[in-house]
């Protein structure tokens, strides 16, 4: 499985970005969970959200609920993340993953996309 992850850039705080993850090589079918991780300079990579396959249920980080929405499409083999109202403290590098299930945890996640730079200026 590759994933190519997308759509990172340079916003101001309060701005918004979408960031796309495009599998390929095996369909999600396989796969339940989805995740999106990120890491700022010298910081550990944390978890931001999750998105299960069977009943689409998602998980958030405290630090991002009601700013940040995942979302998938299965036909497309594709993970979204919407990120609204941002914060200069959201700037990372944004990573997806695909793991057997859905899960806050890094270390269950399998497959990993190549990270896309999300930059916000205050």
């Amino acid at each position: 499985v590759q994933l190519q992850a997308s759509g990172g850039g340079l916003v101001q705080a309060g701005g918004s970005l979408r960031l796309s993850c495009v599998a390929s090589g095996r369909t999600f079918s396989v796969y339940y969970g989805l995740g999106w991780f990120r890491q700022a300079p010298g910081k550990e990579r944390e978890f931001v959200a999750s998105i299960s396959r069977r009943d689409t249920s998602t998980n958030y980080a405290a630090s991002v609920k009601g700013r940040f929405t995942i979302s998938r499409d299965n036909a497309q083999n594709t993970v979204y993340l919407q990120m609204n109202s941002l914060k200069p403290e959201d700037t990372a590098v944004y990573y997806c993953a695909a793991a057997p299930r859905a899960s806050p945890f890094i270390d269950e996640y399998i497959y990993w996309g190549q990270g896309t730079q999300v930059t916000v200026s205050s």
